[in-house]
């Protein structure tokens, strides 16, 4: 399996960006996944989750109402839509997947994942 995550730019504080993660490997149906992201002398951050199906969504509150985590399965890519951007979301984000064997859940903690893609970098700044 392989991510490749992209999207990443720099943006002034109330701007947008969206950003992409493609997959590759597998069936991307059978993956649930998720976002993260790790600021500078912080550890990695949970953003955003989303089912295999893309029913069943979780944000972290500090994103929430601000960022929309989406998925096309069709097209085996995953997205986050992020909105009113301010400079504490600067990070490096990393897309992730984890095999899903039975039900329709999402995952918010690091190592529940099984694949990560090589991040993206998000910079907030006027």
């Amino acid at each position: 399996v392989q991510l490749q995550a992209s999207g990443g730019g720099v943006v002034q504080p109330g701007g947008s960006l969206r950003l992409s993660c493609m997959f590759s490997g597998r069936t991307f149906s059978s993956f649930a996944v998720g976002w993260f992201r790790t600021a500078p002398g912080k550890e990695r951050e949970f953003v955003a989750a989303s089912s295999w199906s893309g029913s069943r969504r979780f944000y972290a509150d500090s994103v929430k109402g601000r960022f929309t985590i989406s998925r096309d399965n069709a097209y085996n890519t995953m997205y986050l839509q992020m909105n009113s951007l301010k400079p504490e979301d600067t990070a490096v984000y990393y897309c992730a997947a984890k095999s899903q064997s039975g039900g329709d859940k999402y995952y918010i903690v690091p190592y529940d994942y099984d694949y990560w893609g090589q991040g993206t970098q998000v910079t907030v700044s006027s």
